[in-house]
């Protein structure tokens, strides 16, 4: 089992700031692939970044400049930088995390989610 905390979330004014992080922890596993993923009311949930283990990274296309997705990866952990944050921006956002487990007896891939932090974005 691979648990995903997530923090950072909060109320901020348009224009703002804000970083999320998100903590992998586990026994026996490697990280794939992590992702933020977000869900507005009312909204499909969509990506925002994601970033793979060779460190190559991909944003949705409202967030191309404006939101940076690292990774520290001793310690298992995602960030995302919000910048230039926009009302449009308030959603919950999820950390996603793809990874491989391997125990003595087997080796299987597997999909994890957080359980989500609330950004919102006051104009």
């Amino acid at each position: 089992q691979v648990q995903l905390v997530e923090s950072g979330g909060g109320l901020v004014q348009a224009g703002g700031s804000l970083r999320l992080s998100c903590a992998a922890s586990g026994s026996s596993f490697s990280i794939n692939r992590l992702d933020w993923y977000r869900q507005a009311p009312g909204k499909q949930r969509e990506l925002v970044a994601a970033i793979t283990s060779g460190g190559k990274t991909d944003y949705g296309d409202s967030m191309k400049g404006r939101f940076t997705i690292s990774r520290d990866i001793p310690k298992n952990t995602v960030f995302l930088q919000m910048n230039s944050l926009k009302p449009e921006d308030t959603a919950v956002y999820y950390c996603h995390a793809n990874v491989v487990v391997t125990t003595i007896r087997s080796r299987g891939e597997y999909s994890y989610w957080g359980q989500g932090t609330q950004v919102t974005v006051s104009s």
